[in-house]
């Protein structure tokens, strides 16, 4: 299924499966990297993330005492990836014409062994589209959780090579050739955003922390130099973000990838990456426990430039 909401300039399409974005657009101008109501989502592109945001390293990890084996769905990699609900098809619980809320269940399985609903809420208005996350325990046990979104910011009409990128982060997880957390380091060099400046040729693949904020929001920005440009805004809920300038490989004899580097995927995240290892690392990887019968929540903003 899909739904459009609109306000003012601002016009969304939601996809159910996944929860996904599908389009975002200011005055016509795409400010995520769309895809049609009749393609297979590329990828993550634009889905709600739950009961994980990015990997658990191995699909392994121990909670609460017992060891759990999540499927391997990084396979080159040999990771679990973006949990559990990105190709779940979403229900609606309501819709107007600038909201629609939909939900999903997952359901007790091996690898994840609890009951947890994850409702979203899109809503879009003069300050642009927010997304916010609501997930219940409704398991007898508490539950590990993270959530976040996946959208590919577009700033304008150049090449992403081209655009300014600023984002006030002072630490960024460094990682090892499988993308797995090796640990923090100050920013500096090409993790260095607090500055605006070209993104160029440079790769990233990287989550971020110690993020500053103003009046308690934490602000990535991305323009064009024609003048346009994107924000992606959220609170505290989320400590961590992704930043993944879409880096997809060659295809041999022919041109590049589609989607190669179309967008700079912005993923703010609750948790860190391998945040259900958290007893692993030396630093705190932001992992929630929801107890029985209780909610955690999580919301963000999408708004022209």
């Amino acid at each position: 299924m899909q739904y459009t909401i609109r306000s003012g300039a601002y016009a969304a399409e939601v996809a159910s499966v996944g929860a996904s974005l599908r389009a975002l657009t200011h005055d016509g101008r795409d400010l995520v990297v769309p895809f049609a109501a009749d393609e297979v989502r590329p990828a993550y592109r634009g889905a709600t993330l739950a009961p994980w945001p990015n990997r658990i390293v191995d699909g392994r990890y121990t909670f609460d005492g017992a060891e759990h084996r999540a499927a391997l769905t990084e396979p080159e990699r040999g990771h679990a990836l973006h949990g559990l609900v990105a190709w779940a098809d979403f229900g609606l619980v309501a819709q107007s014409g600038d909201r629609v809320t939909l939900a999903t269940v997952i359901p007790p399985q091996t690898g994840y062994p609890w009951r947890v609903r994850v409702e979203t809420t899109y809503t879009v208005d003069a300050a642009g589209l927010t997304q916010s996350v609501r997930a219940t325990n409704e398991s007898p046990d508490a539950a590990p959780f993270g959530t976040g979104p996946h959208p590919y910011l577009v700033a304008g009409p150049a090449p992403l090579d081209e655009w300014t990128f600023q984002l006030d982060a002072a630490e960024v997880l460094e990682v090892d050739d499988r993308l797995a957390p090796v640990g923090l380091a100050a920013c500096s060099g090409r993790f260095d955003w607090r500055a605006p400046r070209v993104l160029g040729a440079v790769e990233l693949d990287h989550a971020f922390t110690g993020l500053g904020r103003a009046d308690g929001i934490a602000r990535a920005r991305l323009t064009d130099p024609s003048g346009t440009g994107v924000e992606l805004a959220w609170d505290a809920s989320c400590p961590w973000v992704q930043v993944h300038t879409a880096d997809l490989p060659t295809l041999p004899d022919g041109p590049g990838t589609p989607g190669h580097r179309a967008g700079l995927a912005v993923e703010p995240m609750t948790c860190a990456p391998d945040a259900f290892n958290a007893a692993r690392y030396d630093y705190d990887a932001g992992l929630l426990v929801i107890a029985p019968g209780a909610s955690v929540t999580a919301s963000w903003r999408i708004a022209a430039l």
